[in-house]
C-alpha cells in the first residue's frame, strides 16, 4: 500500500491545478479492471424502466418516468467506495451487450427482422440491446446505441471525457448528451450529465458525481432541472441529488420536486410530506449478458483487455502494466501510420463530429421505416 501511496505522490508531482489528464498515464493497480465502455453500459442496470417509458399513455406521466430511470442510472456503475478509473478505450474498441428483462416486462411480439438487424443481433424481443464505440481517442469521445426494439423505444449518446487535477483530487467532466426516443409516441428526450469527482486522493480516496444536468422534451414541452450535489467542505452529505420538473405552460413553476441520494432513496417533495420516488438500494440491477471472450470480435472491450484484466486479477501488476502498455503503443504506432499515408480513422459503427455528436448508423426508427 505503502510504495502505491508513492508512485500517486510521484505522479501527482508532474501535474499541476488544472492540468488536463487526458494524456497522463496512469500506473495499473489504480484502474478498474474494464474498459469505459462497459462502464456506460452500466447507465442500464435497470433496463426495465427504460423500456416501460412508452407504456404511458400521458405525455407527462411518460416524462416522469424518463426522469425515473435517469435518477436511477447512477450508482450501479459506482459500487466501489474506492474511486478506480476503467481502461482508457483504444480508438475503434467496441462493446457489446443485453439485458434480458422478460421477468417484469411484458414484451410483444416483433419482426424478427428488426432483431436481426439490431445492435446485438443474438437478442430476443424480451432484451434490451446496447453497443458502444471509442470514437476518438484525442479527445477521448465515446458513442453508444441502446434500444429494445419490441417497446419501441432508443437511445444514443456521446460522452467526451475531460479529466482535470484539481489539487487533492480529480474531476472528469461528461461533456456531451443522450437522446432518448419513444417511436410509439415520436417524443424525443435530451439529457446531459453530471461530473465525476475523486476526492481526497492521498489520503482515503472517495468519488461522488456533481454539476447540473437537465432533460428535455421538445414534443411535449416538459423539462427537469437536477442537481447532483458535491459535499460541502465542511459537514453535509455526501451523493445528494434535487430536480425539478416543468411543463411550457408554466415555466417558473414545478409540477414535481425531488430530493434525496443518487446511491440510495430519492423522495417526492409534496407539501410537508415525501413519498419514495426511487429506491436504489432496494430495486434489482438487471445483470448484463456478454458474449464469452472466445467468441468476441478482436476489438471488443473484453477481449480486447483481457490479458490486463487477468493479470490484474492475479496481481501480476508488472504484466498487467506490460500488457496495457502494448495496446497503448500499437494504438500509437497505428496513428502515426495513418498520419504518415494522410488516411482517415473510419468509425465502425457511428457517423457524425466532435461538433455535432455521433450516431448510430442503423437506429431502429431508420429499420421501423424500412419494414
Amino acid at each position: 500500500m505503502e510504495s502505491n501511496r508513492s508512485i500517486i505522490t510521484h505522479l501527482l508531482s508532474q501535474v499541476r491545478i488544472g492540468m488536463d489528464l487526458t494524456k497522463v498515464v496512469l500506473p495499473t493497480f489504480i484502474l478498474e479492471k474494464r474498459s469505459m465502455l462497459e462502464m456506460y453500459a452500466d447507465f442500464f442496470a435497470h433496463a426495465d424502466l427504460f423500456a416501460r417509458i412508452p407504456d404511458y399513455d400521458d405525455a407527462k406521466e411518460r416524462f416522469i418516468e424518463v426522469v425515473r430511470w435517469y435518477v436511477s442510472a447512477f450508482h450501479a456503475g459506482r459500487q466501489s467506495s474506492l474511486p478506480k478509473k476503467p481502461y482508457n478505450p483504444i480508438l475503434g474498441e467496441t462493446f457489446q451487450c443485453m439485458w434480458d428483462i422478460c421477468d417484469t416486462v411484458q414484451c410483444d411480439d416483433v419482426e424478427q427482422s428488426l432483431l436481426d438487424s439490431g445492435p446485438v443481433p443474438w437478442a430476443n424481443k424480451n432484451c434490451v440491446g446496447f453497443i458502444a464505440e471509442q470514437v476518438s481517442h484525442h479527445p477521448p469521445v465515446a458513442a453508444f446505441y441502446v434500444e429494445h426494439a419490441s417497446k419501441k423505444i432508443s437511445a444514443n449518446a456521446h460522452i467526451w471525457t475531460k479529466s482535470k487535477f484539481l489539487g487533492l483530487g480529480i474531476c472528469a467532466h461528461l461533456v456531451g448528451e443522450g437522446r432518448i426516443v419513444d417511436h410509439v409516441h415520436k417524443e424525443e428526450y435530451i439529457a446531459t450529465f453530471p461530473s465525476a469527482y475523486a476526492r481526497s486522493i492521498l489520503t482515503t480516496p472517495w468519488m461522488e458525481m456533481g454539476g447540473q444536468v437537465t432533460i428535455n422534451c421538445p414534443t411535449t414541452g416538459y423539462s427537469a432541472n437536477i442537481d447532483f450535489l458535491c459535499k460541502p467542505f465542511y459537514g453535509g452529505s455526501k451523493h445528494r441529488i434535487t430536480a425539478d420538473l416543468f411543463h411550457v405552460s408554466s415555466p417558473k413553476k414545478s409540477f414535481m420536486s425531488l430530493e434525496g441520494y443518487w446511491n440510495g432513496v430519492v423522495n417526492v417533495k409534496s407539501g410537508g410530506s415525501t413519498s419514495v420516488f426511487v429506491d436504489t438500494q432496494k430495486m434489482a440491477i438487471v445483470r448484463k449478458l456478454v458474449r464469452v471472450i472466445d467468441d468476441q470480435d478482436e476489438f471488443e472491450s473484453r477481449r480486447l483487455w483481457n490479458d490486463v484484466t487477468e493479470n490484474m486479477i492475479g496481481n501480476n501488476i508488472e504484466l498487467a502494466t506490460n500488457a496495457k502498455a502494448k495496446l497503448e503503443e500499437r494504438q500509437r504506432r497505428e496513428a502515426k501510420e495513418r498520419k504518415e499515408h494522410g488516411t482517415e480513422w473510419v468509425h465502425k459503427l457511428f457517423s457524425g463530429s466532435l461538433d455535432n455528436g455521433f450516431f448510430y448508423r442503423g437506429p431502429l426508427g431508420k429499420r421501423m421505416a424500412n419494414i
